[in-house]
């Protein structure tokens, strides 16, 4: 089976789950695909994106969140309530020090998993660029060998304007003890503690 970049991914955030979880919160769900994962871990997940449609879209599939259109910047979350507080490839879609919003949200022992996106060219992802390739390529392939679907409806797409050095200096700034992990493909992985 050709390499998934979302399951892949997916398994990272969840190997870093806090042990005892029971609340999370997902921001910028998109069509809920790991707000179920979180739910079928036994975690309460409310599920958050900005998209009407996106919102829709997950509510129809179902699966355990509870979905809301919500914008991060201005939505009141309560403090210190979630054991976990995901976020996928949504941070570059606001304002970076929306960090601490989600540290306020966090409850003591809680963990924030940010799997980001940035912008620039580091001398790791001219590696990724012909593994990507053939990697999206492969899934393609197989996609269209299995019969399998196309995806409901695609996320609304922004490209980063954060390098990987500044999102660094910001995490360190914002969130003290945060580690931010270099991923192929233009991703990093920022884990805080609270």
């Amino acid at each position: 089976m050709p390499f998934d970049h979302n399951d892949h991914y997916h398994r990272l955030l969840l190997r870093h789950l806090p042990i005892g979880g029971r609340t999370a919160l997902d921001i910028g769900c998109g069509t809920g695909r790991f707000a179920r994962r979180l739910a079928g871990r036994g975690y309460e997940v409310d599920a958050l994106d900005p998209s009407p449609e996106v919102v829709a879209a997950a509510e129809s599939i179902g699966g355990g969140p509870r979905y809301r259109r919500a914008d991060m910047t201005t939505t009141d979350l309560p403090r210190g309530h979630y054991d976990v507080i995901t976020c996928l490839a949504s941070l570059h879609h606001m304002p970076f020090a929306t960090v601490t919003r989600l540290r306020e949200a966090l409850a003591p022992g809680g963990v924030l998993l940010v799997l980001g996106c940035y912008a620039g060219i580091t001398r790791w992802d001219l590696v990724a660029v012909p593994a990507n390739a053939a990697a999206r390529s492969a899934v393609h392939v197989a996609d269209r060998l299995r019969g399998a679907a196309p995806p409901p409806l695609k996320a609304p797409v922004r490209q980063p304007d954060m390098t990987l050095a500044d999102i660094r200096t910001e995490a360190n700034r914002l969130l003290p003890s945060s580690q931010v992990r270099q991923l192929l493909f233009w991703r990093y992985l920022l884990t805080y503690t609270k």
